[in-house]
């Protein structure tokens, strides 16, 4: 990998343009730390492609054709669980440096700052699940995988209010909403190696929404816009899934997204299937 980079920007699409996953989590650190220690300008010359580079396995499907996720009762299924996180995880280095490159130049540089930041532990714990894949005998690619994260991407790659709607405070949030019961399905199973990197994952990812819907707020804020009736607007415009409870609102109230945001477009939902 070349690493005399001349601003972010070209820094960050290095990153994107990495294929293969190890590289690129590799290559994620490494512009993090030279962002963290003042040798990247803040400056924005090169824009990411529409798509990343990526590896030739996984298979990626669509969501609707995947195999369904089965609880982590069996080493396969361990491996199945472990495996979708880790694509998550590629996805999330990917996404952060995205929007670093696509959105910084209109942004304040603490929005670069955070994303990098972002980024930087979304490689880490694609780095530490990896490492469980191979602990396990398997390896990241082993196993299909969807699109869906990196199509929300393309939907939202000219909107930067939409992509922080959709990504973090959507995507990113369920997260919040699903990840306890995987820790608690691989301690069940005596795997406290495998729940103890959820477990990072998780922490961190509290985190990480928080970023999203700050800045969230933020241009909310610039714009006069009511934020909670904002984020209801563009998730219901850009977001093709639907929002669908258990929710985990203590995590999502730390990360700065109370019950008011999302709660809506669940009870829509829930009363448009009743209509159906």
């Amino acid at each position: 990998m070349h690493q005399k980079w001349d601003n972010v920007s070209v820094a960050a699409c290095a990153v994107l343009n990495c294929s293969e996953a190890t590289e690129k989590a590799v290559a994620a650190r490494l512009v993090a730390t030279k962002w963290q220690n003042g040798e990247l300008l803040h400056g924005f010359t090169e824009a990411p492609l529409e798509r990343p580079a990526r590896p030739t396995k996984p298979k990626l499907l669509p969501p609707s054709e995947m195999p369904r996720r089965r609880k982590a009762g069996n080493d396969s299924n361990r491996r199945a669980l472990l495996h979708a996180v880790a694509h998550i995880e590629l996805n999330a280095i990917d996404l952060a440096f995205d929007i670093v490159a696509r959105f910084g130049s209109i942004m304040p540089k603490s929005f670069t700052d955070d994303w990098i930041g972002v980024g930087d532990d979304e490689a880490r714990h694609f780095s530490l699940i990896n490492n469980r894949l191979k602990a396990m005998e398997s390896f990241y690619g082993d196993l299909p995988a969807h699109d869906g994260l990196w199509q929300s991407s393309m939907a939202t790659a000219d909107n930067l209010p939409a992509r922080l709607a959709v990504v973090p405070m959507v995507l990113e949030a369920r997260g919040l909403d699903v990840t306890p019961s995987m820790i608690k399905q691989f301690k069940n199973v005596g795997d406290s190696a495998s729940a103890e990197v959820l477990q990072t994952i998780y922490d961190d990812e509290i985190g990480h929404v928080r970023v999203g819907s700050q800045w969230f707020k933020y241009m909310a804020e610039k714009l006069q816009k009511n934020p909670e009736i904002w984020f209801q607007e563009l998730v219901t415009e850009y977001f093709r899934g639907h929002l669908k409870p258990p929710f985990n609102e203590t995590a999502r109230k730390q990360a700065g997204l109370p019950t008011e945001y999302y709660r809506p477009l669940a009870q829509k939902n829930n009363a448009q299937k009743a209509t159906d």
